[in-house]
């Protein structure tokens, strides 16, 4: 993931090819994986939607990675339909702690929530769950609480999330990072169809910042596959904020459908997203 995304902001300007997946050995079939190197050693962890937020760790990103157990085993906190299915996991270093963000929905569903869990040092066994975030959502919302990704820009943390509905949202987070400090704006949204945006990730490089995300039909290509061109694939837009506006290479912006395609299907990879 980590590797994808940097490469991406070097090529904002399309490249006319895709690179080759990246090797990887021992257990890497996932599902929404996030990727983080501890600072004290080198250790690569990888968490993942599936069996209470998957955990699996490695010395290089190429693997073996090995299967470690679950964030957390028994389940959220927070009480709402699928708070022992967690999905999306997010993680960061926040001073001396690991924080993995997390959703808590069930599939189609706005009854949704951001959950907030905490370690010293990544393994499976060590993570503290803080239950919700404030960043909820329920029927009739403009937004899907799900997906979160946090960035820190200085003393400020912002968390963008959002899935379907009005699309990719953000809001600013309080000064340690646990719970939301005002209201959600909107950074992208696509009018068409369902408005399939979602699994939002945001970097800085080089005075900008790069909003990430998931565009199209991600599920059950096993059984039916969508219209050629509808399945999944990674778009982007940049600022030169971290909270907007953002624009594609074109100057479209990003909240009026616009939006770079990086990365879609090809030779043998099919809807490639979930970056």
């Amino acid at each position: 993931m980590l590797t994808l995304l940097l490469s991406s902001a070097l090529l904002w300007v399309a490249a006319q090819g895709y690179a080759d997946p990246g090797a990887c050995s021992g257990a890497c079939t996932t599902h929404d994986p996030a990727v983080i190197q501890r600072s004290s050693d080198g250790t690569y962890f990888r968490f993942t939607t599936g069996n209470e937020i998957s955990v699996a760790k490695a010395s290089s990103l190429d693997g073996p990675w090995t299967a470690e157990g679950s964030v957390l085993p028994g389940g959220s906190k927070i009480n709402l339909a699928g708070n022992t299915d967690l999905w999306a996991p997010d993680v960061h270093q926040v001073g001396d702690l690991y924080y993995l963000y997390y959703a808590v929905s069930t599939f189609g569903s706005q009854n949704s929530a951001i959950g907030l869990a905490t370690s010293s040092s990544l393994d499976a066994g060590t993570w503290t769950d803080l239950g919700a975030t404030g960043v909820q959502s329920s029927l009739g919302s403009a937004y899907n609480a799900i997906d979160p990704n946090l960035i820190q820009v200085g003393t400020s943390s912002y968390l963008t999330f959002g899935s379907f509905w009005d699309d990719i949202y953000q809001v600013k987070m309080s000064s340690n990072a646990e719970t939301s400090s005002g209201s959600a704006y909107n950074l992208e949204y696509n009018s068409t169809g369902t408005h399939p945006s979602e699994g939002s990730y945001m970097f800085a490089y080089d005075n900008y910042y790069y909003l990430f995300w998931s565009s199209g039909i991600c599920c059950n290509y096993n059984t039916a596959k969508p219209a050629t061109g509808s399945e999944y694939k990674i778009m982007v837009c940049r600022s030169s904020s971290p909270t907007g506006s953002f624009v594609d290479k074109n100057g479209n912006a990003c909240t009026s459908g616009g939006g770079t395609v990086v990365l879609a299907s090809h030779d043998y990879v099919y809807g490639p997203g979930g970056q």
